[in-house]
């Protein structure tokens, strides 16, 4: 054999791994890789709720840790001591819920006690193989939560996931973490990788007594780096004790403490995720530089899990963005209603962009008001679960019966 030979197998081999690995990436729509310009600012906990919230939209999700030296996402999410299984030849990761799964090398270590000790090819080998040999299936969204800094784990991750994908990066309101997060921003610049957004964390604490907001930490330092870096501020997340003994628990706040000053911010930055565009690839022409995308809202009121019977006596709203051409949802959000009183709702859904609500019943008065807000509005909805209803809509499908109302 001639030193060659082994040399044009090396190469070979090289291209077939390049080419899974792009298939595999082929089969993810949206990659937010989380990062941070220094450590201690929440970073894990944000891409941890970030993940966990999007499974809960409906989105099938990936969660990748790569944190090598510090793997905090099985004790946020509880699966510590989870066992990897095997998917064919591939990695099966963890399932966390239905539409979440897991992956980390926390559930590769005997225990929590032991370090890696690793250097920089290592561990780049490692989350090559992350990528490419789990099991991931079609996912909406991978979420990847990368080690703080501007080091190999955030190079390696930014290089092998390829175009497109998109940074968020997380800070705290002073300016020394804002300063890193600064050279975070420069560092996305130089590898063409685009910023979906700041998020703001620590942004001032809440008192749970009084409802006073005390700006422990300043405020406002990552909005003022957003418009400073012409990039996107995705929301500011309030301190809360309760953030910290979720995450001991293993249980993200964004479940058990979703309607606290926290977790609404933290609804309110998922929801801006939700509602943006996909950047495309280097040299592709996006969607909207071809022809505009119209979008549409559908409102449904909802009452223990189906089709509220009146509009005005529901537990929540359910949202549903639609792209209008094609008829595909691109998100689903939920929102407590403010008190019913004439035209306080109309107004509402108006200001959260629904331009359509789906009812079982409503009266005159109500959908001239609705009218007045630029919804249109379907009456007759059964009674039903909201998605039902949605996709029947959207097909050309929904039985609408009477209008049931007893007004």
């Amino acid at each position: 054999m001639s030193q060659q030979q082994p040399q044009a197998i090396d190469e070979a081999q090289r291209q077939r791994d390049e080419l899974m690995l792009q298939a595999r990436m082929k089969t993810i729509h949206r990659k937010l890789l989380v990062l941070s310009g220094k450590g201690g600012v929440g970073k894990s906990t944000v891409a941890a709720n970030l993940a966990v919230s999007l499974s809960l939209a409906g989105k099938a999700v990936g969660l990748l840790d790569v944190d090598v030296h510090g793997p905090s996402i099985p004790k946020l999410l509880g699966l510590e001591g989870q066992q990897i299984g095997a998917a064919g030849e591939d990695l099966a990761p963890v399932q966390m819920n239905e539409n979440l799964a897991v992956m980390s090398i926390g559930f590769l270590l005997p225990s929590g006690n032991e370090p890696v000790i690793w250097r920089g090819p290592r561990k780049f080998h490692l989350i090559r193989q992350f990528l490419t040999n789990v099991a991931w299936g079609n996912l909406d969204y991978l979420v990847v939560d990368s080690p703080p800094g501007t080091g190999d784990e955030p190079l390696s991750v930014a290089q092998l996931v390829g175009s497109p994908s998109e940074a968020v990066i997380v800070t705290t309101p002073q300016d020394l973490a804002v300063a890193d997060v600064r050279r975070c921003v420069s560092f996305c610049g130089s590898l063409s990788l685009p910023v979906a957004g700041i998020v703001e964390n620590m942004s001032g604490f809440v008192c749970p007594n009084c409802g006073q907001q005390v700006d422990l930490f300043r405020k406002g330092g990552g909005k003022a780096l957003a418009d400073e870096m012409s990039v996107p501020f995705l929301g500011a997340i309030p301190i809360d004790p309760d953030i910290v003994i979720s995450g001991d628990a293993g249980t993200p706040f964004v479940v058990t403490d979703a309607h606290s000053p926290s977790g609404e911010a933290f609804g309110d930055v998922v929801r801006v995720l939700l509602g943006q565009q996909t950047p495309a690839p280097a040299g592709v022409a996006t969607e909207t530089e071809h022809a505009e995308v119209r979008r549409m809202k559908i409102a449904i009121p909802v009452q223990a899990g189906r089709v509220s019977m009146h509009f005005g006596h529901c537990d929540e709203f359910v949202l549903y963005e639609v792209n209008e051409d094609d008829k595909v949802i691109l998100g689903k959000t939920s929102h407590k209603p403010p008190g019913h009183e004439p035209g306080v709702l109309p107004r509402w859904l108006h200001d959260l962009g629904a331009n359509v609500i789906i009812a079982s019943g409503m009266g005159q008065r109500a959908q001239d008001l609705f009218a007045q807000n630029d919804i249109g509005v379907v009456l007759g909805a059964p009674n039903t679960a909201p998605d039902e209803v949605a996709n029947a809509y959207l097909e050309g499908a929904l039985q609408a019966g009477e209008n049931i109302c007893d007004h």
